[in-house]
């Protein structure tokens, strides 16, 4: 008897919604996909794993009609489809979610849900009402009923913005919606609503290709796990919560886990007796962190470990004088800094790499170059003209040094990966010679492979003798990263160690029942 076909049902297994069976796609010069098969169940949270290049990108713009795949199937609810356009795909059921979302700002909320299919009156006058109606009930079937449907987008948080982008799907009927790193900009507590929302649709039976970078949220929203490398579907529908971490980030990197992070303190112990770069006391902002002290010396790593709103970010911007502190002071070197004073800081030697880099750090549709250079440009300056062949060498070698890519000055920041942009932001600082690195959630958005590299080049900065604090939401990236860690809970630090005393549920316990007691 003959074995049934992947798409035949049977008692154990229905027919797949979605299946993608060796897709291949090149461009010129570049093959992007190399046979990835991806297979998805109606009703579940299907994860798409993958270091930047991997493939992910390209995979569902095939998959949304946008690309034409060179080879390979595609079948849907077991029949063979052909998806030539946008259009295709949004008609068959499939709708995308992309990182940086197509919403039209200056449109209503039940405009933008309603765009491309409004409800008319003799073929072209829009029933506002109607409209407005018929997205109240997609924000109602989501959980969001305070979403106005006559308001701008533009006056949404960007939670609420992910939520009328599923709305906009489900009014054209998607079986399938693929969400490109939707996490990416929500915090906690939104992350937690966003997860909510997502089980909702799976409960009615709409299948969600779910792409993100961050490990942990597998774990929380998934069902089975898809992993690229290099263009090739490396492991395809893994249970996502019982799959070891080790194995997926092996998958993905072709490393063990072990070796994700470097070794602490390559160049040696830290010398107890030597003065401390940076030096902290009593510093605090009333109702944001209580007075505290903390010491980072020479060829140190020391790192903040607790949930949002527990200060950590305000200390490290209290620090680089971007926050006035209501108490204490902040010494480089034994030499106090004028608090409340970015410029002073700078000056003294402490650079800041902030949380959201794109909007506090860079300048997104300038060269590497510019942003480089952008705090040293005295440097360049004559007569009040900026000497372009000096600022550009200087910045290629500070780039070259962090091995920035592509390797040329002129690219345009908006074009580099995530973790490129995040070197360019630690060469302007290496070009500034700063003695102190800040640094607040240096990964975020960047991917696995990518953050080994970043792991690595963080821990030889120390070791060429920055003294580096750093601050991440991710408590094993803190451990592995850091000498030390002080644990905040409430704008208190809890608990202080070396890093290697500690373990992430450890850290947790002190976070959420801390005593105060350091």
């Amino acid at each position: 008897m003959p074995s049934p076909s992947p798409d035949t049902p049977t008692a154990d297994s229905p027919v797949p919604l979605l299946r993608m069976a060796g897709i291949t796609k090149s461009f010129p010069g570049v093959r992007a996909l190399s046979g990835v098969d991806l297979t998805v169940v109606g009703g579940e949270v299907h994860c798409l794993l993958g270091q930047n290049g991997a493939g992910k990108s390209t995979l569902i713009k095939v998959l949304a009609g946008a690309h034409q795949p060179d080879s390979g199937e595609i079948v849907w609810q077991g029949r063979p489809a052909r998806l030539k356009s946008p259009i295709d795909a949004m008609r068959l059921g499939v709708a995308t979610i992309y990182q940086e979302l197509d919403l039209v700002e200056h449109l209503s909320v039940a405009e933008n849900v309603g765009l491309g299919h409004e409800p008319t009156r003799a073929g072209f006058l829009v029933r506002t009402g109607v409209a407005r109606r018929r997205a109240a009930s997609l924000l109602h079937r989501l959980g969001h009923d305070e979403i106005d449907p006559a308001v701008p987008v533009a006056e949404l948080s960007s939670a609420q913005r992910q939520i009328v982008s599923m709305a906009r799907a489900l009014s054209r009927d998607a079986r399938l919606i693929v969400m490109d790193e939707p996490s990416a900009a929500l915090d906690p507590d939104e992350v937690s609503n966003l997860f909510r929302v997502v089980r909702t649709l799976t409960g009615d039976g709409v299948a969600v290709v779910y792409i993100s970078h961050r490990l942990e949220e597998i774990r929380t929203i998934g069902d089975r796990v898809t992993v690229l490398k290099d263009g090739r579907s490396v492991a395809d529908a893994l249970p996502a919560r019982s799959t070891p971490t080790r194995d997926i980030v092996t998958l993905m990197t072709g490393r063990s886990v072990e070796r994700v992070f470097p070794s602490s303190r390559t160049a040696g112990p830290v010398d107890s007796g030597a003065p401390h770069v940076l030096k902290v006391e009593g510093l605090g902002r009333t109702g944001e962190f209580e007075p505290l002290d903390l010491e980072v010396g020479a060829g140190e790593i020391v790192g903040l470990a607790g949930l949002v709103g527990s200060g950590r970010s305000e200390i490290l911007e209290t620090v680089y004088g971007a926050r006035r502190p209501t108490s204490g002071r902040v010494l480089v070197d034994g030499r106090e800094v004028r608090p409340g004073n970015v410029r002073a800081a700078v000056r003294a030697g402490i650079g800041l790499a902030p949380e959201e880099r794109k909007a506090q750090a860079l300048l997104m549709l300038e060269p590497v170059t510019r942003n480089v250079s952008l705090s040293t440009l005295g440097r360049f300056s004559r007569l009040g003209w900026i000497d372009r062949s000096a600022e550009r060498v200087s910045a290629r070698r500070a780039t070259r040094d962090l091995a920035l890519r592509p390797d040329s000055p002129e690219t345009l920041v908006r074009n580099l990966s995530g973790g490129n942009q995040q070197k360019a932001v630690l060469a302007r600082w290496l070009l500034r010679g700063c003695r102190v690195l800040l640094l607040d959630e240096p990964t975020r958005g960047v991917d696995i492979g990518a953050r080994v590299e970043l792991y690595a080049l963080i821990r030889r900065l120390a070791d060429d003798g920055l003294a580096v604090l750093v601050v991440s939401s991710e408590i094993p990236e803190v451990l592995g990263l850091a000498d030390r860690v002080l644990v905040l809970r409430e704008g208190h630090v809890v608990h202080r160690a070396p890093a290697g005393d500690l373990d992430e549920h450890r850290v947790l316990d002190l976070v959420l029942e801390g005593n105060h007691a350091s």
